[in-house]
Order: structure tokens, then C-alpha cells, then sequence
């Protein structure tokens, strides 16, 4: 936790040295030392060279292709264990050299392994398709099957074995925009300390940020994000530049390999149609009066004459106490997430107790934000900036322990090449975390403000999750668009287009109050664009959306269901990748390729916002 002198009611973030121990998440599941990582480098750097033994030699049998299949599996699993705690370790401090330096050397070795296996897909893919029919029948690739039926769908989009070494050769050189936006907003980037609505002078950083703008006070909340934003925009051309460099490597690798744009060759991994992408936001954009009214009801609430972007995150009723201490909060999420059954809900308290899955507090350096971080093989950890005083926190913890029990499940239930489920379904095992957490509190407040409060945070869920994440959606949907007709990303035209977004979405007109949501658009927040970490992984926000939109479905099927329902959605959890991931939902009791749950989670949102107008 941030200390606080009360001589000058300053308080600062602490040196990762000085956080206890029990704050702190333990490693040793992955490896105990520093000196462990190394020994286990340095023999996964060396199994490298035996790629070449099978090279020219897997159409020749069944066993030599399940030899090469398993061999490749035994060296990816060790390389993920490397890189979990070279990730791990460098997010604790991401200033460290020490780390910076053992990140960098992974994926140095990576990108060598990438290179030396990159002719595998190729020479399978070589393979007369009567050929490999006959080799994937073989009782010795049984266990192959599926991984094996995936390769060959990538048919169409993989090039020769000297094209693809050239653009595995180029897989670190790929993540320098990635790695400049990091470095620049987690490490470069100072702002200085702000007075909170008490008096305290707070540094001001990615975590603290979100504390600021939950201030009853409008003065400390405003000057909290023009301090935020004066940096990117004292910034913007670099940021600018970095996000044109990300988009144009997406657009290339798509073009490379054939795809009709970048935003389909993200979704051919996942198997999903455009369409689903597309219903998206055409549902949301039908929806959009209701995100409008909402911010009307928000601007009379807070008795404001127009709302401002830091208006859109300090709760609307007041006067409730949002103090939860850590261990206050773990009990809360266990007793919340009891319709799950013993066995999930012990797992987890014993990961977030005992076993030390989480590093809980912000530290100096740290990585902002919250993830969870699982593998075959180590704990799945978890990484928070907890405040106590923001409720959201809470729900974070919530929401990251959904994906840790699902790498829990997943890897005691599945082979390692199965295990790793995707993004697309990871964001429902999350939300839906979130969704059992809101119905243990509202089935246990006691007053009508307390309703209020909670009915207000469960919009501002809807809103942020469904509604703010398809606006990103359909930023990134435009930015790749603009590059792939030759538009080269300035800053000029990402803030135009940005802003055309924010008009949209917000339901304002400009610089002053528009008619229906009293919504005015701050010069500063068209620089919001440059500075969302998750646009570097292109095309992965929607499913922040589409996950919680089937969570919202998934968790009212299990809270008013039986044994059959729990079983269905248990096994979703233990699935893995095991199935495309529509077919895992569809398994779980949802059919994501329709727009009924998309639908029916914006008519809960339109019955919400119809909830509180009632209550205040």
C-alpha cells in the first residue's frame, strides 16, 4: 500500500523492495530463483537445433509426425513456463533491467525457436490432403486429431518454408511498437502528485488515475484527467506514430498471408465469422439512446449543467461506503461465487489466501491495470493495483479470478496442446464472475440507496464492457480500414475520427452540451485512442463485449438452473480449446452467432437505467 506522512499528507507509491511479503505473489511454482529461470533457459535454448531432425521427414509416418507433434508441444510448454515468470517478474517492476533484460532474451530465444520450427506448417501443409487424411486416422496421432485438422485449415494462408523462416525472423521486430507504447506510458511518462478530496497529495499514475476519477469532487476529478492527458498530448506524435506502426504490421501480416483484410485474419483463429463482429456494433449502435438517456440521468443526479468524461466514473449516489480491505474482499467474492459448488469456491480461496496467487498493491514501476497470467504448469496468477476505497477493485478481483479458476480447470482437465483456451472465451468466464458478485449484493442490501448504488454500478458494467468496448471495436475497425485503403494514421485523423466516435456514442454535438445527453467532448479525450494498451492486440476488445453479453445469459442459466446447468457451464470452464469456442458456448447453453444475447444484455442495460431513474 502507498504511505502516507501526515506531516505533509504526501503519499507515494513504495519501492518494490519495501512491499511485504504476503502482498506479493510467489513465484516459486514456477521457478524458485532467478538461477532456476537460468538453468531451464539454457536447456530450452538448446533443444532448439533438434527441430532439424524431423525436417523433410513428416510425411513418412504417423509415428515421426506424432514424434515431431509431441516434441514441439514438450518445447512450447517449457518456453511458456520461461516466459510466465520473465513476464511476471518484469511487470513487478517494469524499470527493472534485471527483468527487462531476462524478457528480452526469451523472446530473443523465441523468436530463433519460431524461426527454426517455421518450416512444420509448411511441409504438413505440403502433404497431398488424401495423404494427410490417412496419416490423421492413424491410432498414434488420436491425440493429434484436432490440433492437426486446425493446421490444415490454415491451408490457404501459409506461404513456403523460406517465407515463412523470413517471417518468423521478423516476430521481435513485430513487437517494437508494442514494446515503445509500454515503455513510453508505464515507465516515461510522469505527472506528478494531485490533492485528492482529502488533502492528500497522491502520485498520479495509470492506477491512481482510476481512484481520482471516482472523486465526489468535481474539481479534483477534472484536474486529475487534464494532468493525465497533458502528457499525451504533450506526446501525441509519438503515440501517433507508434499505433500507425502497430496497424500497418497488422495490415501486412494479413496481406502476407492472404486474408481479405486484418480484421478477418484476427477472427480466423477463432473461427468466427465477420457477421458475429458485425451484429455487434450494428446492436449497439441501435441501443445507443439508452447509453444517451443514461447520461442525462447522470448529469441530473450529479446536479451538473453538462457531463464531462470525468463525470462518467464517480458514482451517482453518494454517502455509501465503498472501504474493502483485502481479505474483506476475497470472502466477499468466495461467498459470492458459492452456485459454483465447494471445489471451485476452495480452490480459489486457497489461491487467493495461502498460495499467494495475486500481487495485491501498486507499487513504483509496477504494470498498471489487473491481469491474470495462467500456464500448464505454475499457478494462475494474478496481478492487481488494489484500492480498497473503489468498488470496481472488487469486481476486478472477481473478474481476474474468473480467468485464473478457467486456466485452473483447463489445465487439470486437458492435454497441454488442448488446454489454452482463447480470448474469445476467456472474457465470459471473467464477466461472468462479475454477474455473481452483483446478485450476492443486491440480494443482500439493506436500504434504497444501497440499490441505487449497486444498480448504478451494474450499468456503468454494462456501459463500460458492451458499449465502450464496441466503440474501441469499432475504432480499430476503422484504423485498419484507413491503412488498408493507404491512409497513413497522423495524429490529425485519428483524433478526427475519434471524436467522430465519441459524438456518436456519447450522444454529444461538440464542444458544448448536446441536446439529449448533456455530453460535451473535452479536446484532450480524442487523445484517449493513443493511450488503450489492448489496440496493440488488434481486434481483441470486442470480445470483451460479446463475453459478458453471453456471462449475463450464462449466469442467470446457472443461478435459476440445477445440477444440469452448473455441469454444463463447469465444463465449459474445463473445455480448454478443446472445441471452437463457439461451439464451447453453444455446449455451455449460448449461441453467440445469433443476436439474441447481445440483444437481450441492452434491453437489461435499458431496464437498469429505467430502474434508477425510479430510485433517485
Amino acid at each position: 500500500m502507498a504511505k502516507t506522512s501526515k506531516k505533509s499528507k504526501s503519499k507515494t507509491l513504495p519501492k518494490r523492495s519495501d512491499v511485504p511479503l504476503a502482498d506479493q505473489w510467489n513465484l516459486d511454482s514456477l521457478y524458485p530463483s532467478d538461477a532456476a529461470w537460468e538453468k531451464d533457459f539454457q536447456k530450452w535454448e538448446s533443444q532448439i537445433a533438434a527441430y532439424a531432425k524431423y525436417k523433410g521427414k513428416l510425411a513418412a509416418s504417423a509415428k515421426t509426425l506424432a514424434e515431431l507433434l509431441q516434441f514441439d508441444a514438450n518445447f512450447d510448454r517449457l518456453g511458456e513456463r520461461l516466459g510466465n515468470y520473465a513476464f511476471l517478474k518484469s511487470s513487478e517492476d517494469q524499470a527493472s533491467s534485471v527483468y527487462l533484460r531476462m524478457k528480452g532474451r526469451y523472446q530473443h530465444v523465441a523468436t530463433n525457436a519460431a524461426e527454426a520450427a517455421s518450416w512444420i506448417r509448411p511441409e504438413i501443409l505440403a502433404i497431398p490432403p488424401a495423404k494427410v487424411q490417412q496419416l490423421i486416422k492413424a491410432k498414434e496421432l488420436a491425440n493429434w486429431k484436432l490440433a492437426l485438422e486446425r493446421i490444415i485449415r490454415y491451408r490457404p494462408h501459409t506461404l513456403g518454408s523460406k517465407e515463412e523462416q523470413l517471417l518468423a525472423m521478423s516476430g521481435q521486430m513485430a513487437e517494437a511498437s508494442n514494446q515503445i507504447f509500454r515503455q513510453l506510458t508505464d515507465s516515461d511518462l510522469k505527472w506528478g502528485n494531485i490533492q485528492d478530496e482529502k488533502g492528500v497529495s497522491i502520485e498520479l499514475g495509470h492506477s491512481s488515475f482510476a481512484k481520482f476519477l471516482h472523486s465526489p469532487k468535481r474539481a479534483v476529478r477534472k484536474e486529475a484527467f487534464d494532468a493525465y492527458y497533458a502528457q499525451y498530448e504533450a506526446h501525441k506524435n509519438s503515440l501517433a506514430a507508434s499505433y500507425n506502426a502497430s496497424v500497418q504490421r497488422d495490415v501486412y501480416y494479413s496481406k502476407v498471408r492472404g486474408y481479405p483484410s486484418a480484421r478477418e485474419s484476427s477472427l480466423f483463429h477463432d473461427n468466427v465469422p465477420v457477421s458475429v463482429y458485425d451484429n455487434l456494433l450494428a446492436a449497439v449502435r441501435k441501443h445507443l439512446p439508452t447509453n444517451h438517456k443514461y447520461l442525462a440521468l447522470r448529469r441530473k443526479a450529479l446536479k451538473i449543467a453538462d457531463v464531462r468524461a470525468y463525470d462518467t466514473y464517480v458514482p451517482i449516489v453518494s454517502g455509501i461506503d465503498t472501504h474493502y480491505a483485502w481479505d474483506d474482499a476475497v470472502q466477499m467474492v468466495v461467498d459470492a461465487l458459492a452456485p459454483l459448488g465447494d471445489d471451485y469456491c476452495r480452490e480459489l480461496n486457497r489461491g487467493l489466501t495461502t498460495a499467494r496467487w495475486c500481487d495485491r498493491y501498486p507499487n513504483q514501476g509496477k504494470s498498471s491495470g489487473a491481469f491474470s497470467s495462467g500456464g500448464y504448469d505454475g499457478q494462475p496468477y494474478i496481478l492487481m493495483n488494489y484500492q480498497p476505497e473503489v468498488l470496481d477493485h472488487v469486481f476486478t478481483l472477481a473478474h481476474e479470478a474468473g480467468h485464473s479458476m478457467h486456466s485452473h480447470y483447463s489445465a487439470a482437465n486437458q492435454p497441454y496442446q488442448y488446454y489454452n483456451y482463447t480470448i474469445f472465451v476467456a472474457e465470459v468466464a471473467s464477466t461472468f464472475n462479475e454477474q455473481l458478485l452483483l446478485t450476492h449484493l443486491l440480494d443482500r442490501v439493506k436500504t434504497r440507496k444501497e440499490r441505487a448504488y449497486l444498480i448504478n454500478h451494474a450499468i456503468d458494467e454494462i456501459r463500460g464492457t458492451i458499449i465502450r468496448q464496441t466503440m474501441f471495436a469499432e475504432f480499430e475497425k476503422i484504423s485498419h480500414e484507413l491503412v488498408e485503403k493507404g491512409e497513413p494514421l497522423t495524429v490529425d485523423l485519428l483524433r478526427s475520427e475519434y471524436r467522430k466516435l465519441l459524438s456518436a456514442y456519447f450522444g454529444a454535438e461538440g464542444d458544448k452540451p448536446g441536446d439529449v445527453s448533456h455530453f460535451v467532448i473535452d479536446k484532450e479525450l480524442e487523445m484517449e485512442c493513443c493511450r488503450i494498451p489492448h489496440f496493440y492486440r488488434a481486434f481483441y476488445v470486442y470480445k470483451y463485449a460479446t463475453g459478458l453479453s453471453a456471462a449475463i445469459a450464462l449466469s442467470h442459466r446457472v443461478l435459476t438452473g440445477g445440477t444440469q446447468e452448473l455441469n454444463d457451464y463447469l465444463g465449459f470452464l474445463k473445455g480448454g480449446c478443446s472445441k471452437w469456442p463457439l461451439d464451447l458456448l453453444r455446449g455451455a447453453g449460448v449461441d453467440m452467432q445469433q443476436p439474441t444475447p447481445v440483444e437481450t444484455a441492452l434491453t437489461r442495460f435499458a431496464e437498469l437505467v429505467d430502474q434508477l431513474e425510479e430510485l433517485i
